[in-house]
C-alpha cells in the first residue's frame, strides 16, 4: 500500500578474526588449493567440477549451474513487510547480521513517518527480503532517527534450548540472595560497548607487528590448568567480603590502589565457572 525508497548501508563488518595465508615453509611462497578426487588421487580442474547433494552416505544428485539458478530466489529491489510485532518479542537468538536503511531522495518524509509511528507503538516489522539468490526474513526496528535491518534466522535454523542437557538443582535462599547482591554491586543501566575491545585481535596484531619490525614473539609457557571444586557460598561470600573491606578502607594514597569490585567480581565468576562446570568439554559461559 505504501512504497518508500531506502538505501541499504551495512552496519558493520568482518573485521573480528586476523587471517592468515598458507605458505610453502622453504620459499614462503604462497601455496594455492586444488581439487583432488577421493577415489583415485587425481587433480580435477575447475572447469571439470560438478556440484552434488549427498542425500545417502557417498551417494550424490547433481546439478548443473543452470539447474541451481532456476531455483535461487531472484534479487528483489523491495524490501515486503509482512506484519508489526512487539519490538521486544523477537528473542536476539533468531538475529544474524545487520543492516542500516536510510532514506533514498524522495523518502524522507515517509522514512520518518515509518519510524516515529513504529517507536510510539513499540513494534517492529517483520520483512521478506531477497538477495545473494536466498530469501530472507528480516526485522526492520526504529532506532534513535533511523531504521536497522536485522536478518533473522529461520526456525529449523535455531536450536532449542531443550537439546542441551541441564540438571536439576537446588538454589537456597541464602545463595540467591548473595548472588543478586553480587550481580548488584557490578550492575549498569546501558550498553556501552566503547568500554569493550577484542583484546585477542590486539594481540595478534601486535605479535605481527613485532614480526614486521624484525623482533621475536616470545610467549611464556603456562601450567595447565585444571578444574577445582569449590564451595559456591563461600566464593560468594568471600567476593561479598573482600568488597566491603575495600569499602571500610581509607582513600588509597595514588601509589596504593585498593581492589575494585570489579576485580572481586572477576575472581567470584572464575571460582562459580569452575565449581559449576568441573571438567566439562567445550567452552564455558561465566556467571
Amino acid at each position: 500500500m505504501v512504497s518508500i525508497p531506502i538505501r541499504m548501508y551495512s552496519a558493520g563488518e568482518s573485521a573480528s578474526a586476523v587471517s592468515f595465508n598458507m605458505l610453502h615453509a622453504k620459499c614462503k611462497s604462497r601455496l594455492k588449493q586444488q581439487y583432488v578426487c577421493t577415489k583415485d588421487g587425481e587433480i580435477v580442474p575447475r572447469d571439470q567440477t560438478v556440484k552434488g547433494y549427498e542425500f545417502q552416505k557417498d551417494q550424490y544428485v547433481t546439478f548443473t549451474e543452470d539447474e541451481i539458478k532456476a531455483m535461487a530466489e531472484e534479487a528483489q529491489k523491495a524490501i515486503e513487510i509482512t506484519e508489526f510485532v512487539p519490538a521486544g518479542k523477537v528473542d536476539p537468538v533468531y538475529f544474524d547480521g545487520a543492516y542500516y536503511l536510510g532514506p533514498d531522495k524522495g523518502g524522507e518524509k515517509a522514512y520518518k513517518l515509518i519510524n516515529e509511528a513504529m517507536k510510539l507503538t513499540g513494534r517492529a516489522a517483520l520483512a521478506k527480503w531477497a538477495a545473494r539468490g536466498k530469501q530472507y526474513l528480516v526485522l526492520i526496528r526504529p532506532v534513535d532517527k533511523g531504521l536497522v535491518m536485522q536478518q533473522l534466522l529461520y526456525k529449523d535454523e535455531v536450536r532449542p534450548i531443550s537439546e542441551v542437557p541441564i540438571d536439576d538443582a537446588e538454589v537456597k535462599e541464602p545463595e540467591l540472595k548473595l548472588a543478586t547482591q553480587l550481580i548488584e554491586q557490578i550492575a549498569n543501566d546501558e550498553f556501552k560497548p566503547e568500554n569493550y575491545e577484542d583484546e585477542v585481535k590486539k594481540r595478534y596484531h601486535e605479535a605481527i607487528q613485532r614480526k614486521v619490525e624484525g623482533q621475536e614473539v616470545v610467549t611464556a609457557a603456562e601450567a595447565p590448568k585444571t578444574a577445582q571444586i569449590i564451595d559456591l557460598m563461600e566464593a560468594l561470600k568471600a567476593s561479598l567480603a573482600a568488597k566491603n573491606a575495600a569499602r571500610r578502607r581509607p582513600a588509597p594514597r595514588a601509589s596504593c590502589p585498593t581492589a575494585s569490585a570489579a576485580s572481586a567480581a572477576r575472581s567470584w565468576r572464575a571460582s562459580a565457572a569452575r565449581a559449576c562446570a568441573p571438567g566439562a568439554a567445550g567452552s564455558r559461559a561465566s556467571a
